[in-house]
């Protein structure tokens, strides 16, 4: 296989990036197809439809071994599971599968159709396999039991984010970033007050401190 399309997002390296796609709905993305796909009737129709699912790889997390258990972060990394009862990066083959709400294709003269979608959990550059609709009478299902997963984060962080380093972030970025930051970018196992934590987030380098459950931004530099 060889990737059709790349992402384009806000997230330059994997730290930060929600854990699942849709967590944080306000997030943008832009996919442009590789020169030999970049035909617009390979997308005729695709507009009918509000959501895809896109099939990517972990470009970070490729390996030439693979184990057969994991620590899933939610369970603090204590925990040993199935690979494949996991939706860790480290697989067999690192295949990753996303569903981002389509918000509307252009045609441009030169990249040809560009896919700009919402609430993509993917970093700036990954590789995307495939494209395929979502179709909510077959790809929903609302009585599914979803084992240790089985409910979203039970908080949110309270964000301190300062208006003078917030006014450092685009305008159109920052309610999005507040709510990144809200959703706890740090790894589940990690709770040490007094560690600065840094994350990457539209061209800018966000450094925080969490402690009990407020989230304090202590700079934004380029």
């Amino acid at each position: 296989m060889k990737p059709i399309a790349h992402i384009q997002t806000d997230f330059p390296t994997k730290f930060g990036i929600p854990r699942q796609s849709g967590i944080v709905a306000s997030l943008q993305g832009r996919i442009v197809f590789e020169p030999e796909y970049r035909n617009v009737e390979a997308v005729r129709g695709l507009e009918e439809f509000s959501h895809i699912w896109l099939v990517w790889e972990f470009s970070e997390a490729v390996r030439d071994t693979w184990a057969p258990t994991v620590r899933p972060p939610r369970l603090g990394g204590n925990v040993r599971k199935g690979v494949f009862a996991t939706r860790s990066p480290f697989r067999p083959n690192p295949i990753g599968l996303s569903s981002v709400k389509l918000e509307k294709i252009e045609i441009d003269p030169k990249l040809g159709p560009i896919l700009y979608v919402s609430g993509a959990d993917l970093m700036d550059g990954t590789p995307i396999y495939d494209i395929k609709p979502y179709i909510a009478y077959t790809d929903s299902h609302p009585d599914a039991v979803s084992g240790f997963a089985s409910k979203p984060a039970e908080y949110l962080l309270e964000v301190d984010f300062p208006e003078n380093l917030l006014s450092k972030i685009a305008p159109e970025k920052r309610e999005t970033l507040i709510s990144v930051l809200a959703n706890d970018p740090r790894p589940q196992y990690q709770d040490d007050p007094e560690r600065v934590y840094g994350m990457e987030f539209g061209g800018m380098e966000v450094k925080f401190r969490v402690e009990n459950e407020q989230l304090t931004v202590l700079n934004v530099s380029l």
